[in-house]
């Protein structure tokens, strides 16, 4: 399965990889819900909210592996 990266937009991943949702969640980023998710990649939601790119990616790939 491919990996997740900063530069996808935040709807494609949580249509791909639907654990991704926990991530999300734990961040405090109700992305679903949010008119930005249609339009913005992930490194510019977790950057809005003050949240490291990076580490998001990583665990929600880490969350893919399992």
């Amino acid at each position: 399965m491919a990996k997740v990266t900063k530069d996808m937009g935040i709807l494609d991943i949580v249509q791909q990889h639907p654990e991704a949702l926990a991530v999300f969640q734990k961040y405090g980023l109700g992305c679903i819900g949010c008119a930005a998710a249609r339009f913005e990649n992930l490194e510019a939601g977790a950057k809005v909210h003050g949240f490291d790119p990076d580490e998001m990616v990583a665990e929600i790939n880490s969350l893919i592996k399992e």
